[in-house]
């Protein structure tokens, strides 16, 4: 949240964060001044416009595309909601030209490169080229399938944001790792690759997506998803600044329905989803509805 003065009855507390000095203002500060102080930190944290992705995976055509446009433009979308969907390839431009103004366009993978010798891949600059503005990386299909590392991913990453393009970038652990104890430093792990890569954090998104919740319906709970998204955040204020800890989004994707999406959007560290089969049916305008 960044530094803040607050002045009490009898002096003043220097701040870096919110939870790690209420004890402290409790002591030494009126409740008009904790009240105002506890105002700031929700303003911050309303700040994160809650953001929702779509990723169509390897599915679609013009015609399934074109019904998603349709239930897309019927809506209707809150408009707090930031919504993006990530397209197949060969379908970009497509749905870039069809999909409503208040829908963006992400491919789903892109190299690290500008261009060259990369058969089957594509650039950052082609993307852009196709008046599209993101991208999603690292996504937990390209880690196991492709064998993507977290050092490629951080270099897709970096590639990315120099070339413009804002990310979505995947983090997540597999049923394996979760039930070994290690979702925490696994996701760490991968989040530190990725922050190295990164310089202007407000065209990131980070997605968390429990491996082993993805396409096979099931869904962490609200209360474990909350705990990964708050020890991703307490990561980042310990390890990139406070101020982007507070700020930066942080996806839920683990088979996000629309049965389960409002009481994850209810939980404080969750600014969002990424959504795959979901994304493909008209049940994805209550998704992307969530907080309302």
């Amino acid at each position: 949240m960044g530094l803040y003065i607050i002045l009490c009855s009898t002096s003043y507390v220097k701040i870096n964060d919110y939870g790690s000095v209420w004890e402290r203002l409790e002591q030494r500060c009126t409740y008009s001044v904790l009240y105002s102080f506890y105002s700031l930190h929700l303003i911050s944290t309303m700040a994160r416009k809650f953001c929702v992705g779509g990723n169509w995976k390897m599915n679609g055509d013009k015609k399934q595309i074109t019904e998603i446009v349709n239930f897309m433009k019927t809506g209707p979308l809150d408009p707090n909601t930031e919504v993006v969907v990530g397209v197949p390839a060969p379908y970009l431009d497509f749905a870039r030209t069809n999909l409503p103004a208040n829908v963006e366009v992400a491919a789903q993978n892109c190299y690290k490169v500008a261009k060259g010798a990369f058969t089957g891949e594509i650039s950052p600059a082609m993307i852009k080229d196709l008046g599209c503005g993101w991208v999603i990386l690292g996504h937990s299909e390209r880690r196991t399938i492709f064998g993507e590392s977290d050092e490629l991913v951080a270099e897709k990453v970096a590639h990315a944001l120099e070339e413009g393009l804002k990310v979505i970038a995947c983090i997540g652990e597999t049923l394996a790792e979760r039930e070994a104890n290690q979702t925490e430093a696994v996701v760490f792990r991968q989040t530190k690759a990725i922050a190295a890569a990164v310089k202007d954090w407000s065209k990131v998104v980070l997605a968390y997506e429990p491996v082993w919740a993805i396409g096979t319906g099931k869904t962490a709970t609200p209360e474990q998803a909350q705990d990964v998204h708050q020890a991703l955040r307490g990561w980042l204020k310990d390890n990139v600044s406070a101020e982007v800890a507070d700020s930066v989004r942080i996806q839920y994707g683990g088979s996000v329905t629309a049965a389960t999406c409002k009481e994850l959007a209810q939980k404080p560290d969750i600014d969002g989803f990424l959504v795959g089969g979901a994304s493909l049916k008209p049940d994805f305008v209550a998704i992307v509805n969530a907080k309302q």
